[in-house]
């Protein structure tokens, strides 16, 4: 099992970030959407949120292919109406490339390499 991380902004807007944490309240995601995390090799997702931004931890399998993930998802329908729905409350952060929304973080630091 692996640990990917990423970062994404929301817009600053309060009235957009309460809409935001709503559609991610329990039961709020559409099934469609967990069932192709899933089966991507994604065995668990958090998501976090200090301000406008966004950090999610996903715990995916060993041979867990992000390039694999993104070719399922752009031909599933259901996924593409998420992720417009998801666009319209999010926004890169400053330092991602033209293509990116969530943006992988660097790890610095763990705490078992250190004793």
């Amino acid at each position: 099992m692996n640990r990917l991380c990423f970062a994404c902004d929301l817009k600053d807007d309060t009235e957009v970030i309460a809409k935001y944490k709503e559609h991610h309240e329990s039961g709020n995601i559409w099934p469609e959407i967990t069932a192709s995390i899933k089966a991507a090799g994604v065995l668990d997702m958090q998501i976090y949120l200090i301000g406008n931004r966004l950090f999610m931890i996903m715990e995916v399998e060993d041979d867990y292919d992000g390039n694999r993930k993104a070719e399922m998802d752009a031909s599933n329908p259901k996924v593409q109406e998420w992720e417009q729905l998801m666009s319209t409350f999010q926004q890169s952060v400053p330092w991602a490339t033209e293509m990116q929304k969530w943006t992988p973080m660097e790890q610095i630091f763990k705490l078992e390499t250190q004793l």
